[in-house]
């Protein structure tokens, strides 16, 4: 006879259920946990342990892993915070030499090819492994002659913020110091030795074309520690007693393939360089009267195109020409329907011929930062130099509502890949050359040759 027991299931069966409801708490546990714990498995200082613990970061600096977080930031205005936790992922993972030290300041021209030199320098120095840095220089332009671009030497506050700059890297990178000058570095000498190096000399470039950007950076460390090292140089190898000193040969902007360290770094690497309090301010003052100029004008948003007309005397003979610029710039103003305008150029004349031809074809106002400032904003704009009058402009086009500029400037590249990080914020994907394709700005240029034309600074250019 066979009994049946009402609510018996064979031991198989139970087991089997008991299995089941284990793997769903642990699910629902793995699903409940804080993504803090994330943050702290992805914190290279809670790997290290306390004895690596970094300065508090200021409210400018975000270090810490939080991709949802760090995607709301808006990465295209002038003052957006930096986001240095890439940053400090590729320090922890470079191989650090002792009294190393890189010199950044082999730089000239504008603002594009400035920041982009020291930028570049930097990279190429986290890589070498490169435990100190000179604080950077700037090299002023001749103010009436523009093609001089080898006048004195000035701070980096010139041009940028040196607290947030030596922040970015207190936080972010803290392997690396940071020396004001030649006297503040240890065991030096009083008659020290600069080497120069060409990066991309450090490896086989045969049937390149000599502007094409190094092909070699992942192997740069190696190479370079190897030379650095090499017994039968004249040199001792670096160290806390013999330190090394490291100046690029001029010419070295557009040499590392940014995307080579992927979109997070190379969209926010850019950052460790703001531009000093009194440029902010005088930009976006430039920028809230521009609003207002257009609004008092019916435009009821305040809504405005930016333009950089590039036709002053240091402007390069194949560069488009006024009659190419203007042509594009009104077609684009025509079909998008703007009604103000604000131009940036060094060249009042063409201002105002483009001032005319822009009420004549599009009925569109167009204004400079000069007759958007009054009193003493205007005399203190009148006391900048044409590079620091020239950051003024680049901020109020970053607040435009669409740009316009030519190829191949690189302030104008500048604007429309610092733009472009509206699209994706950290993860935003490269800008898609020679086209419109993000809505918010447009180059006219020629895009045919990528050296003649100058193309690969896109690829070398830090947003």
């Amino acid at each position: 006879m066979v009994i049946r027991v009402v609510g018996f299931m064979p031991r198989r069966s139970v087991l089997l259920l008991t299995f089941c409801i284990l793997l769903l708490v642990a699910a629902w546990s793995t699903f409940r946990t804080p993504h803090s714990s994330i943050n702290r498995w992805l914190d290279a200082s809670a790997v290290r342990g306390p004895g690596s613990a970094t300065p508090p970061s200021s409210p400018h600096l975000s270090t810490q892993p939080s991709p949802g977080k760090d995607n709301d930031v808006d990465l295209s205005t002038p003052d957006a915070p930096f986001v240095g936790w890439p940053l400090r992922r590729v320090c922890d993972e470079a191989s650090w030499v002792e009294g190393l030290v890189f010199i950044c300041d082999n730089n000239s021209g504008g603002i594009g090819n400035i920041r982009n030199y020291i930028h570049t320098c930097i990279r190429y120095g986290i890589e070498a492994g490169a435990t100190g840095y000179l604080l950077p220089r700037i090299r002023k332009r001749n103010d009436t002659d523009l093609s001089d671009l080898f006048t004195d030497y000035l701070p980096l506050e010139y041009m940028f913020d040196e607290k947030h700059f030596r922040d970015a890297f207190a936080t972010s990178c803290p392997q690396i110091t940071l020396y004001d000058d030649f006297d503040d570095i240890p065991r030096l000498g009083r008659k020290p030795k600069i080497e120069y190096i060409t990066p991309k000399k450090f490896g086989n470039r045969e049937g390149c074309d000599w502007r094409d950007q190094n092909r070699h950076t992942d192997r740069f460390g190696d190479r370079f520690r190897k030379w650095l090292n090499d017994p039968k140089g004249d040199q001792p190898s670096p160290s806390a007693k013999h330190p090394r000193l490291i100046r690029f040969n001029w010419g070295v902007l557009w040499d590392w393939l940014t995307y080579r360290d992927g979109p997070e770094f190379a969209n926010t690497f850019g950052g460790i360089l703001k531009f000093n309090e009194q440029l902010l301010r005088l930009g976006k003052k430039t920028l809230e009267n521009m609003r207002a100029f257009a609004r008092a004008n019916g435009v009821e948003d305040g809504r405005f195109l930016g333009v950089h007309l590039r036709t002053e005397s240091d402007a390069l003979g194949f560069w488009p020409t006024y009659n190419t610029q203007s042509e594009a710039y009104l077609k684009q103003a025509t079909k998008r329907g703007f009604e103000a305008a604000y131009i940036a150029t060094g060249d009042s004349l063409e201002a105002q011929n483009f001032a005319g031809a822009a009420i004549e074809m599009a009925q569109m106002r167009v204004v400079t930062k000069a007759d958007l400032l009054e009193n003493e904003d205007l005399e203190e704009l009148d006391s900048l130099s044409w590079d620091q009058q020239g950051l003024v402009d680049l901020i109020v086009l970053l607040g435009s509502d669409f740009f316009v500029g030519t190829m191949p400037s690189s302030f104008s590249i500048y604007v429309a890949m610092k733009r472009h990080l509206k699209t994706g914020g950290i993860y935003t994907r490269p800008y898609k050359v020679g086209t419109e394709g993000d809505g918010l700005s447009y180059l006219v240029g020629n895009y045919e040759k990528y050296w003649e034309g100058w193309l690969y600074m896109w690829d070398g250019m830090w947003a």
